[in-house]
């Protein structure tokens, strides 16, 4: 599902290779100088991953949210039953019928 929504949104942003090849083009042309292409560089990297992170998070609270309204059981809901299922072999084989 992520790897679905990544690939719609993957051309909103840059890898690092493009962002290096970018600020090259601008040192290249004198628009920036070396200092600040790389500053440029370390702060598209870092705005990318932190809008990756939200991104990631937002993706992971929506399945969330739809996994609850279909009423999918979790892996927490069946670790509960094996739980309860555990609990009732003991108590049966405590109280064994008769």
């Amino acid at each position: 599902m992520k790897s679905v929504v990544y690939t719609g949104i993957g051309a909103a942003f840059l890898t690092k290779e493009k962002i290096e090849a970018l600020r090259d083009d601008l040192v290249e042309q004198g628009k920036i100088s070396q200092d600040e292409g790389k500053q440029f560089v370390d702060e598209l990297v870092k705005k990318t991953a932190s809008i990756m992170d939200s991104l990631d998070l937002k993706i992971s609270q929506i399945i969330e949210e739809k996994i609850k309204q279909l009423d999918i059981p979790t892996n927490a809901d069946f670790a509960d039953l094996r739980r309860q299922v555990e609990e009732l072999q003991v108590a049966l084989s405590k109280n064994p019928a008769t």
